[in-house]
């Protein structure tokens, strides 16, 4: 393996500088949901990699403008980098300790919105780079960089983005935007990631909210109308009642079960995080646990809204009500199957008049574990971490992997800094100083380890 002594010794020296680097950009809002910030978070992106001596352009899409950069190596092997740089909305603001955009150092963490997801990665990937460019004076390989704006509300124009530039985007491997340690602080390596159809279902009865004494016993009330509605969705064993949700659906490989046996039970640390007595379908944890959370499609109402909801009461017949729900798929589901399935099955139970708003999505995606590129990610994790990998053939989450894996055949490995209480999407998120400088020395070998092989 390379000699590394004079990278780590770059890493340590200026440690204190990349934090500050990565302060500097979780100061700055870009919530994609809402558009705050977007714009001037680009650019600063862009600042950052053209200081890294990287040929850089922004690709206007019809949402936020994607990052692209491009750096030749020594050798003729490209690796790319997904990121993004827009994050999750930052409320509850009352949960925060401190202030979501002024990043605070504290009990050896980073606190700030988007420390870990995701732009705590991004920049220990330049700190990684830095370190070789100042030990080599040159990339190891050629090294590119497409980071999205629109990651948070489903990269809904990403397709057409890489569609539209997969020569420009083309590559050998890809490394994504996670990855990190387990409970065990153990690396962790995802292969894949499940699908998701993001919508939001509404229903309107009248042009305004009624006195419910008047209209109690003679109007349609849009908040029942909706949970009717939702209630044909699914049943109390957790089956989604959508005729033919579950057509495509391809069981886990004996392979992935045996992946998926080998990771540690996560039931009880479920129970203590998130305080909770048990789960759902009797579920008691180990292999189990794994499939149910990575190879089973899902349907869950992410959140209700109609009428009123303010203190006190308040007497009136709800005119709209809408409620979020997202489908989890699985290797072989699509989100366009689901949307073309959901309509069907709302007006065949007489629900026409709920509408669908598609709000995002992508489909499920894998890479094969006995991919030498895998591999050696893998060992090289071991060399960084101290323990063996564990591999996850299937994560619960979503990503837009999928769309990297089918335009741009690559194999897609996660190299990122997080932990289980990383609080991701959640108040007070935060980066651990030190796997912050692992996950930097992890891309150096990643990189040099691939261009020798």
């Amino acid at each position: 393996m390379t000699d590394y002594d004079a990278i780590d010794q770059y890493l340590e020296n200026h440690f204190l500088r990349s934090i500050d680097e990565l302060c500097r950009l979780c100061a700055l809002p870009s919530v994609s949901a809402t558009g705050e910030g977007i714009e001037k978070c680009a650019h600063k992106v862009v600042e950052m990699l053209m200081k890294r001596g990287f040929a850089v352009e922004l690709l206007e899409t019809d949402g936020a403008p994607a990052v692209y950069a491009e750096r030749k190596g020594r050798k003729d092997k490209t690796l790319i980098f997904y990121n993004h740089y827009d994050v999750q909305p930052a409320e509850p603001l009352e949960l925060w300790v401190t202030s979501p955009y002024r990043p605070d150092i504290r009990e050896g963490k980073v606190f700030a919105r988007g420390v870990d997801d995701d732009k705590g990665p991004f920049v220990s990937r330049l700190f990684a780079i830095d370190a070789i460019l100042d030990a080599d004076g040159e990339l190891p390989c050629n090294v590119k960089f497409l980071i999205e704006g629109e990651e948070e509300t489903g990269s809904v124009h990403l397709r057409q983005l890489v569609e539209a530039n997969r020569e420009k985007l083309a590559a050998d491997v890809c490394v994504w935007e996670g990855g990190g340690v387990n409970a065990q602080e153990e690396p962790v390596q995802y292969l894949g990631m499940r699908g998701i159809c993001y919508v939001e279902l509404s229903v309107e009865t009248a042009n305004q909210d009624i006195h419910s004494g008047l209209g109690g016993s003679i109007f349609h009330n849009a908040a029942w109308r909706l949970v009717w509605a939702l209630n044909t969705l699914k049943n109390e064993d957790e089956e989604v009642l959508i005729p033919g949700f579950y057509d495509n659906v391809q069981p886990p490989s004996e392979r992935d079960v045996v992946f998926m046996a080998a990771l540690p039970d996560p039931a009880e640390e479920y129970k203590l995080r998130y305080v909770m007595e048990g789960f759902l379908k009797d579920i008691q944890g180990g292999t189990e646990m794994h499939i149910e959370q990575a190879f089973k499609p899902t349907c869950t109402i992410c959140g209700l809204t109609g009428g009123y909801q303010g203190p006190g009461s308040k007497t009136v017949l709800p005119a709209r009500a809408s409620a979020k729900v997202d489908f989890r798929l699985v290797p072989d589901q699509t989100p366009q199957e689901v949307l073309e399935k959901l309509r069907a099955h709302l007006d065949t139970h007489g629900f026409t008049d709920v509408q669908i708003e598609f709000m995002g999505g992508e489909g499920p995606g894998c890479t094969d574990p006995g991919d030498p590129f895998v591999q050696l990610a893998i060992w090289m994790a071991e060399e960084v971490y101290g323990k063996p990998a564990q591999i996850i053939p299937m994560a619960g989450g979503s990503g837009p992997n999928s769309i990297f894996i089918e335009l741009l055949d690559v194999p897609i490995v996660m190299a990122g800094v997080g932990y289980p209480d990383a609080q991701i999407h959640a108040p007070n998120e935060n980066v651990r100083l030190d796997l912050y400088m692992k996950g930097a020395r992890y891309i150096t070998r990643i990189l040099k380890e691939y261009a020798g092989t």
